[in-house]
């Protein structure tokens, strides 16, 4: 975009079709860009938000903890049995 952005019309779509780019496609990228760029504050997530979400994944981390925990119970049991016979 910024290799094209000081371009007239008909050199933006030579520019176009020497990296096998359509126009609107150049236009969308620019558009996408520029509404990224102009609020990214609301793109970002509140500190209530982000509060939130630090203490789903620990939660969630604990949860894998003891799941991952139950598991290798399980998994030594199952060896422990196998082994016995």
């Amino acid at each position: 975009m910024i290799s094209t952005a000081g371009l007239d019309e008909a050199a933006r779509s030579a520019w176009c079709r020497q990296h096998g780019l359509y126009p609107q496609e150049l236009a969308q990228w620019h558009s996408s860009a520029a509404q990224a760029l102009a609020s990214p504050e609301e793109a970002r997530a509140s500190p209530q938000q982000t509060k939130e979400d630090r203490r789903r994944i620990k939660e969630i981390e604990r949860e894998l903890r003891r799941k991952d925990k139950a598991l290798a119970e399980i998994a030594e049991e199952a060896w422990s049995e196998t082994a016995s016979r």
